[in-house]
């Protein structure tokens, strides 16, 4: 899923939260079982209880959630994974406890529950996340708390909109941030999705924000491989991607800064039920891998999972271990 389709679904998709929860029939999760995360070989796996983890269906949300339940494994507890189709879905089990805890990102989930709150229509007139991660994250507690749900710190890995350019292109304008192709006057077309003609964080924000001179979008996909293709070839100049989008040495491309913040902080952060969930041992071990986690390493175990087909289970236990988060 790209960060272009979250966005988007967090706030029209609340529309259809009750024909959704309607359709999957009450209780039922729409869920693949995960299994136990706990280590076989660790004894005080299981002693304080079990605890599910949460992820939606795209890859890293998957290796996310087997993150956590690596760390809460090695903190002593009993882990399973499961997947659900959606935010609309897995949100509402998130606040009733058949979830534990699931992984987000901060800007999306706090719009997901400002429509929620105050319907699609107001929260789409009056946004609470920005670019500012620490005024997206205390929106976000104030939307979370009534609800049940406890909001833990945000680390520095993020999954946002981000732009990417040719190596040579860059080199050739002195180009390193937005900022700096906008000062440049340089003419570009935009390889992306077509709803990147109208949407604020892609073509018109590029115009307004940084004064990037777009003459059009090439309607060929969010970071997609024609995308990156295009630009490569030169028939584009600027794709579309996502700050952990590991696929892009392949094609010459490198990203430019969003130096002016353009894009809301989608910090990736955990989201708990606060009942079940609210354990301070539980926060600790997770703190610890939020502190860890890096844009580039989510990047990374992406890419083993997408390109070299791992298991996000395998890449999350192997991360994990090599960062000396849990025991080998």
């Amino acid at each position: 899923m790209s960060r272009t389709s979250r966005i988007a679904g967090a706030v029209i998709g609340i529309v259809a939260l009750a024909g959704s929860l309607a359709a999957c029939g009450g209780d039922s999760l729409e869920k693949d079982k995960g299994g136990s995360a706990a280590s076989a070989g660790d004894k005080d796996a299981g002693k304080k209880g079990s605890l599910v983890v949460g992820a939606a269906a795209f890859t890293e949300s998957k290796v996310l959630a087997q993150l956590y339940a690596g760390v809460l494994a090695d903190a002593g507890y009993s882990t399973s994974v499961t997947t659900v189709k959606n935010r609309e879905l897995y949100e509402p089990s998130l606040e009733k406890g058949e979830i534990d805890v699931v992984p987000e990102y901060a800007a999306t989930i706090a719009e997901f529950l400002n429509a929620k709150a105050n319907g699609a229509k107001a929260a789409a007139s009056k946004p609470v996340a920005s670019g500012d991660v620490a005024a997206t994250v205390a929106a976000l507690e104030k939307l979370a708390t009534p609800r049940g749900l406890k909001v833990l710190p945000a680390g520095q890995a993020v999954d946002q909109n981000a732009f990417a350019v040719t190596k040579e292109f860059a080199g050739k304008n002195k180009l390193k941030t937005l900022s700096d192709l906008g000062a440049s006057k340089i003419k570009v077309k935009i390889a992306a999705g077509d709803e990147c003609e109208v949407r604020p964080f892609c073509a018109p924000g590029l115009k307004k924000t940084y004064g990037i001179d777009v003459t059009g979008v090439d309607p060929s996909g969010v970071g997609t491989p024609q995308s990156k293709q295009a630009v490569k070839d030169g028939k584009d100049q600027l794709v579309l991607t996502t700050t952990t989008d590991a696929v892009l040495d392949p094609f010459g491309l490198v990203l430019l800064e969003d130096d002016k913040k353009l894009q809301n902080a989608d910090n990736v952060l955990p989201v708990l039920n606060a009942k079940d969930a609210g354990a301070q041992d539980i926060a600790d071990a997770l703190a610890e891998l939020t502190a860890a986690l890096t844009t580039q390493d989510l990047a990374e175990l992406n890419r083993k999972v997408d390109a070299e087909r791992a298991k996000p289970a395998d890449v999350a236990k192997e991360y994990l271990e090599s960062k000396g988060l849990i025991k080998k």
